[in-house]
């Protein structure tokens, strides 16, 4: 299992605001548009292609979003929680694990987690 932690500058109301929007692709890096198809979201993303991807749960009061991709080029199997807890009014921990099978892959969501992460500080630091 791969996990990122890190505490942000904001609320934890407004990053929930920003990853509970499964439609918002502005903090994912080389994705122009997410679309929804029932309980799934889908997009295009560069290096994967089309990737559809379907949400497991989004808890509005625990403030986690878990989804699982579905459907890929390449078929894996992948799990991905993104909890928020609040620190004080201005800043919040993003918790976010991800279990990839085959292994071979993990290092690449890795890194896109990575990018993604630093993706959600610019929409946070072009808002405030």
């Amino acid at each position: 299992m791969l996990m990122e932690k890190i505490v942000l500058e904001c609320s934890a109301s407004h990053l929930w605001s920003i990853l509970s929007d499964v439609t918002r692709c502005d903090w994912v890096p080389t994705v122009e548009e997410i679309r929804l198809e029932g309980d799934c979201r889908v997009f295009e993303m560069e290096g994967m292609g089309a990737v559809k991807e379907r949400i497991l749960l989004l808890d509005n009061e625990l403030m986690k979003l878990q989804y699982s991709a579905v459907e890929t080029r390449t078929p894996i199997e992948h799990l991905a929680t993104m909890q928020i807890s609040e620190i004080d009014n201005e800043n919040c921990q993003l918790e976010w694990t991800t279990e990839i099978d085959p292994e071979i892959f993990a290092e690449a969501i890795h890194q896109g987690m990575l990018v993604s992460i630093e993706g959600i500080k610019a929409v946070i630091a072009n808002e405030n």
